[in-house]
């Protein structure tokens, strides 16, 4: 592992810190933090080189060990949202805890073990968190649990989630504000298991295996998987049934199949990353411009997208654009939410021009662009990009929760296992599940009883 995968390590560890503690609260010094973090990240994806004939700089093996190590001490530190008793919340902490503690024991003192037994416990770990949670909260206070939970039987009777209106929901009652593969994606949980939030940790665990996979199982690789399995937040994220593991699969299986180079294969799980949610669309002109992948393949892949996403449009043109665009554009800001947009609302009590956040999300995807045009990165650099581009989104918006900036730390997680496995050699052993040989939103929740007075009380959606 290079200084520069390092570096983004421990930014991915502050940015998931902040985010853990921003629900549901809104403090000027968590915006300071993240866009500390957004200057780091920017910097990375600009500094990013190819790689080929570049011998990186090597940090010792304690280093990522020690990111590991202080993982883990934010769980025990920074306590994440929930619904549980607290003495349950406490056995999901410290199982957390306990299991990023083994990796970390494992890369520092024996990394040929990290992958045979390292990889399990990050999964064994990470399958206990998610029974502590959906079992210990059988029914979470938040729209897109329920709306997830209805759209999946509304599918079973082969109605269009689009015309389905939400009973019982805390939130939003009559759009569903995704695309609909992540109704597709999420609906195997409901029906083989009774809840979709069996389906998002299964699809996160499958996102770790690309992981380790993409790293060509080498020790840094799988202790980036672990970090996706076991990062802090991870319980709220499965526990609010948030979509973006949905997202993440389909840029996880891309990005591997892009690294074997398997590129007119990639063009499938892009294209469902894209039928998932509407905000993947903006890492189209990253990809069109980056050589490797170039113009040709993203077309095809925008246009695969529209026929996964076409049946329900044909349906009800009128209720798809309801639920898919003007709901998401009418969504108002939200005073808790911990970005650059709300912190002016809330210090200053004027919300910014819209235009200037036009301008921010432009200004970063030019930038992007153009790098990628005239001084082209490996995938290790065009996956930081992405994860660049999407945190400047997050912060310019009227909302952004948790669930976005995990997005964008899965996406550094990514790139550090790009850098890892660019070059590996072989015999590094077989990451499960892999089946090759390896050679190295709407909803947020509402704050439970006893949240503290005077605190904003959530009621409308922050997944979008």
């Amino acid at each position: 592992m290079s200084r520069r995968d390092a570096t983004t390590l421990l930014g991915w560890t502050a940015l998931l810190a902040l985010a853990t503690h921003s629900v549901v609260r809104y403090r000027w010094w968590l915006v300071a933090g993240y866009l500390v973090v957004a200057a780091l990240v920017v910097t990375l994806a600009v500094t990013a080189r190819d790689g080929r004939g570049v011998t990186p700089r090597p940090v010792p093996r304690a280093v990522p060990a020690a990111v590991l190590v202080l993982v883990a001490v934010v769980h025990l530190t920074v306590a994440p949202f929930s619904y549980l008793p607290p003495g349950d919340l406490w056995l999901v902490r410290a199982v957390l805890a306990a299991a990023v503690a083994v990796v970390a024991a494992l890369l520092a003192v024996r990394p040929a073990a990290v992958l045979p037994v390292g990889l399990p416990v990050a999964l064994a770990g990470a399958g206990v968190v998610a029974a502590l949670v959906v079992v210990g909260d059988p029914a979470p206070a938040i729209d897109v649990w329920v709306i997830l939970q209805q759209a999946a039987d509304g599918l079973a009777r082969g109605e269009s989630m689009y015309a389905q209106v939400w009973t019982g929901s805390p939130g939003i009652t009559d759009a569903f504000a995704y695309l609909p593969w992540t109704a597709l994606l999420t609906a195997p949980g409901r029906w083989l298991a009774g809840d979709v939030r069996w389906a998002l940790a299964v699809a996160v665990g499958l996102s770790a295996l690309a992981v380790a996979a993409l790293g060509r199982g080498r020790p840094g690789a799988v202790a980036c998987a672990a970090l996706l399995l076991l990062a802090p937040g991870s319980s709220t994220l499965v526990e609010q049934a948030w979509t973006e593991p949905t997202v993440l699969l389909g840029l996880a299986g891309w990005a591997l199949l892009v690294s074997r180079g398997r590129l007119w294969w990639a063009v499938v799980p892009l294209a469902v990353a894209l039928a998932a949610k509407q905000h993947v669309v903006l890492l189209l002109p990253l990809l069109a411009a980056w050589p490797r992948f170039g113009v040709r393949r993203t077309v095809v892949a925008t246009g695969a997208a529209g026929l996964l996403v076409l049946p329900w449009f044909l349906a009800g043109p009128a209720d798809f654009w309801h639920d898919t665009v003007r709901t998401m554009l009418d969504l108002p800001p939200l005073r808790f939410s911990d970005t650059v947009y709300v912190a002016v609302l809330n210090e200053t009590g004027t919300a910014p021009p819209f235009a200037l956040v036009g301008l921010a999300v432009a200004g970063v995807l030019v930038l992007a662009v153009v790098r990628s045009r005239r001084r082209p990165a490996g995938l290790a650099g065009v996956l930081t990009w992405s994860a660049a581009v999407l945190l400047v989104v997050n912060l310019v918006n009227k909302q952004a929760f948790y669930n976005q900036f995990w997005l964008v730390g899965a996406l550094l997680l990514l790139a550090v296992a790009a850098s890892t496995g660019a070059g590996a050699g072989a015999g590094a052993g077989t990451v499960p599940g892999a089946g090759r040989r390896l050679s190295g939103t709407p909803g947020r929740p509402r704050r439970p009883a006893g949240r503290p007075a005077g605190a904003p009380a959530p009621a409308t959606p922050s997944d979008g």
